[in-house]
């Protein structure tokens, strides 16, 4: 009997120290900043039941209400837990940084603290935000952050740009939705889509959370200098606690919908060196490899061989152009196919670029194809560097030999030697175009041509009248010509604009001149009132859409911009192209 006594007290006393071990006493408030003006929530939660709760001096504020009381139990899997909340909802009574020291309270005989917590009472707000106001709340709860990768990068360097969701515990997501994407309109962009949403915990601003990537976004930078990232924004569909409670003490929680947005983000981005640059430099930036091959170098005349210039490795594999080779004369060359294999994943674009130019040799002989050079800029060495192919003789053994070359085309059947026909005189003999004539001859009188001239200047009179009275409306409206003839110098300074590609200066300078004459011919406005905000009132007035304006807006930047920051050829024909793309939308608006 007294061994079992004396087993079941190690029992007992094993369950009290193990009790004793997993004692966990917290404390919480809703917010650690907050105006004079608003009210405070703190919890003080401990996972065993106690006695003796003894809350701390809170100094620097008054109680509202409190304590109030709520326990939770619940069985999990066999396992049960147990929750009891002390809450209290505080008015601050003065400003300043405060600690609310630790509450008290006493579990199988020993005494348990929480832990001091630190708050700041700062002047008072406009608006002054409930606790029970759940719009607050899960503002206060859900953060939508922009994480960049590089923050100076280079030009056409590809850097990322991460969209987290951040979520307080206190808080659950339950739906989202964009209603407003970034355009990234100095920039090309592709987005890698998340295949499965992933939870990660973390800490936000020192509080604990959990995030989830939204959206991943790879940029190449079009231009120099400093470049804005437009926010992400989102609605999303949020259910908080409030500080009422139901008749079980648990907290009551309310749906919100709220948007969130994340930060403005700029990047400074560095223009490519000027010392050491190539003169065949056309942009590429990265890690290459650099390759010319044929499919075969030894071949009859007429037959085709395939030649394929090829760069492969990391970078902005779509936004620069492969060199050209410089074949002979008597190669015919044919337009490239152009077969590039580019995926995009977070560090960029990587892959091959490749142009395959079908050739055909005419003549016998032998052919050689120079050697190419590629260069580039490689962003991790910060300089550039250079691949060159090496030379390729394309060797034609059986075919007619040119008349104009020194050797001589003979058969190399050496006892019947006989003189092979020049190709383009081969089939001299034979006519394309017999040019034969009729034996019998048409009568001009009464001939159907007879009958036109003869009738013909009547006819001519009524269209004459017609078109005399158009020719005088044409001229009498004033406003009119003025109108065509704005539309027409649009135009034709959008056409400068183009054959001036590559010359930066001259370039936007036509650019922007086509644009004010474009808005001559269709506002009937002149270049003194061309301000940006009236341009773009103008524009509302007369329901162009409003993303057609803003892009109208950004060339009218990207023109004033480029006479300060230095522009690469391949953001010039975006320009053009967007140019060309707005002007064609307005025109069906307006």
């Amino acid at each position: 009997m007294k061994l079992k006594l004396y087993i079941f007290s190690l029992i007992l006393l094993s369950i009290a120290t193990v009790s004793a071990q997993d004692v966990s006493f917290t404390s919480k408030v809703n917010k650690k900043k907050l105006g004079i003006n608003e009210r405070l929530r703190i919890d003080f939660e401990v996972n065993q039941d106690g006695d003796n709760f003894t809350r701390p001096d809170f100094e620097g504020f008054t109680i509202y209400s409190g304590p109030n009381q709520a326990v939770s139990r619940s069985w999990v899997n066999g396992k049960g837990t147990y929750s009891k909340t002390f809450s209290y909802i505080l008015i601050p009574t003065k400003r300043g940084d405060f600690t609310i020291k630790q509450a008290e309270i006493t579990i199988n005989g020993e005494v348990y603290k929480s832990p001091p917590v630190e708050v700041t009472v700062t002047a008072a707000v406009d608006k002054p935000k409930d606790g029970n106001d759940a719009v607050y709340t899960a503002s206060e709860n859900i953060h939508l952050v922009a994480e960049v990768s590089k923050s100076n990068p280079y030009l056409n360097e590809a850097f990322t740009v991460v969209y987290k969701l951040y979520v307080s515990p206190e808080a659950s997501v339950s739906n989202w939705r964009e209603i407003d994407s970034p355009k990234f309109a100095d920039f090309w962009s592709q987005n890698i889509d998340e295949k499965q949403f992933k939870v990660y915990d973390t800490e936000y601003e020192g509080e604990p959370y959990r995030y989830v990537i939204l959206r991943r976004t790879v940029l190449y930078p079009q231009k120099t200098g400093k470049l804005n990232i437009e926010p992400l924004s989102l609605s999303v569909s949020v259910a908080v606690p409030t500080n009422r409670r139901d008749i079980f003490g648990r907290f009551l929680t309310q749906n919100a919908n709220i948007t969130v947005a994340a930060k403005n983000r700029t990047v400074d981005v560095k223009p490519l060196p000027l010392k050491g640059k190539p003169d065949d430099f056309t942009g590429a930036v990265g890690e290459f490899d650099f390759t010319v091959k044929t499919d075969k170098t030894s071949l009859d005349a007429s037959e085709a061989f395939q030649l394929s210039v090829e760069a492969s490795g990391n970078g902005n594999l779509k936004l620069f152009e492969l060199p050209k080779p410089n074949l002979p004369s008597k190669l015919e060359v044919y337009e490239p196919e152009n077969a590039d294999q580019v995926r995009t994943n977070l560090s960029g674009m990587s892959g091959l670029k490749r142009s395959t130019y079908t050739v055909v040799p005419a003549y016998k002989g032998k052919y050689p194809i120079p050697s190419l050079s590629f260069s580039y800029f490689n962003p991790i060495t910060e300089r550039y560097e250079r691949k060159i192919s090496d030379e390729i003789v394309i060797e034609v053994k059986n075919g007619p030999v040119d008349s104009n070359s020194e050797n001589t085309a003979i058969t190399t059947n050496e006892t019947n030697k006989q003189q092979v026909v020049v190709a383009n005189k081969q089939f001299a003999y034979i006519k394309s175009t017999p040019n034969l004539q009729s034996i019998t001859k048409k009568q001009f009188f009464k001939s159907s041509l007879f009958w036109a001239l003869l009738g013909g200047p009547f006819l001519l009179i009524p269209i004459a009248m017609i078109v005399r009275k158009k020719r005088q409306a044409y001229t009498s409206d004033v406003q009119g010509s003025r109108i065509r003839k704005a539309d027409k110098l649009a135009r034709k300074f959008l056409s400068e604009a183009k054959k001036s590609l590559g010359n930066q200066k001259e370039f936007y300078i036509a650019m922007e001149r086509a644009l004010h004459n474009y808005l001559k011919a269709k506002l009937n406005i002149q270049t003194s009132d061309m301000s940006k905000d009236r341009i773009t009132r103008l524009l509302k007035e007369r329901e162009v859409d409003e993303s057609t304006t803003i892009e109208f807006i950004s060339l009218l930047e990207s023109c004033e911009f480029a006479r300060y920051t230095p522009s690469s050829n391949v953001a010039m024909q975006q320009d053009y192209d967007k140019a060309v793309r707005v002007i064609s939308t307005m025109d069906k608006q307006l």
